[in-house]
């Protein structure tokens, strides 16, 4: 994790949950995908937060090519300080990534993949753990991009997958984005599972082409798998991972 996310807070409430001065020009999103466009919470050059848009798939400074962005969409927390690709991103541009819930596709007996929508109990809006960089072309074109730092799962995660994001509380919002704060091994355990839910959604979320509210909306019944839409990595948007070529998975 984290492949697939969805964001659909109102700005005044996103302002107030990030401590942003005002509120952002942030459109729903019920199906955000990598090397799309998303929101992050960084702090300005006058060490103010704002919510900046950031191409989603992290681009190394020395990087010669941007297309390594799309399998640095994730990052392990346990290899941060020693891979090449983040070990600067986690000392200067850390971030947060605003979201309502995540997606994850649970094995099902019959051998489908159901998917699956993850949040709070309380359905309050949340932040993963991001870093950013600013690459810079030969000619000058700048790109800004982020990644999504994971850990293991929780005890309500781990029967879905053995990795999760890591989720930054709210009251720790500030101490992430301090770069001076180099002590973030804490930040890296398993957000609580008891802080957590999740539930069965449609198939119709497999499709980056789908990005609508009824994606949200509970299923009583995993779906027959023999015409269902392909699941992540069967479908337009390749399978990502976190820093090595032709790794499947999105952890």
């Amino acid at each position: 994790m984290c492949g697939r996310y969805e964001l659909h807070t109102h700005p005044a409430a996103l302002a107030l949950a990030f401590g942003l001065p005002a509120p952002p020009a942030v459109a729903p999103r019920y199906n955000i995908a990598p090397m799309q466009d998303v929101p992050v919470v960084r702090l300005s050059h006058a060490g103010e937060r704002e919510l900046a848009f950031v191409r989603w798939g992290l681009v190394p400074r020395w990087a010669k090519d941007p297309s390594i962005g799309a399998r640095m969409i994730n990052a392990r927390s346990e290899t941060l300080a020693e891979k090449p690709s983040f070990r600067t991103a986690l000392r200067r541009h850390r971030c947060l990534i605003p979201a309502d819930g995540f997606y994850e596709w649970k094995v099902t007996a019959a051998g489908g993949k159901q998917p699956i929508h993850i949040g709070m109990k309380d359905g309050a809006p949340f932040a993963f753990a991001g870093l950013t960089e600013r690459w810079l072309s030969q000619e000058g074109e700048v790109l800004d991009t982020c990644t999504i730092v994971t850990t293991r799962a929780n005890a309500l995660l781990a029967p879905l997958h053995d990795r999760m994001p890591a989720i930054v509380a709210p009251a720790r919002y500030g101490a992430w984005l301090d770069v001076a704060n180099t002590d973030v091994a804490a930040f890296f355990e398993p957000y609580p599972a008891e802080a957590m839910t999740y539930y069965p959604v449609s198939t119709r979320v497999n499709s980056v082409r789908h990005d609508d509210a009824t994606l949200l909306e509970r299923v009583d019944e995993a779906p027959e798998f023999a015409s269902a839409e392909a699941a992540p990595g069967e479908h337009a948007v390749p399978a990502h991972g976190e820093d090595a070529p032709g790794q499947s998975e999105l952890f």
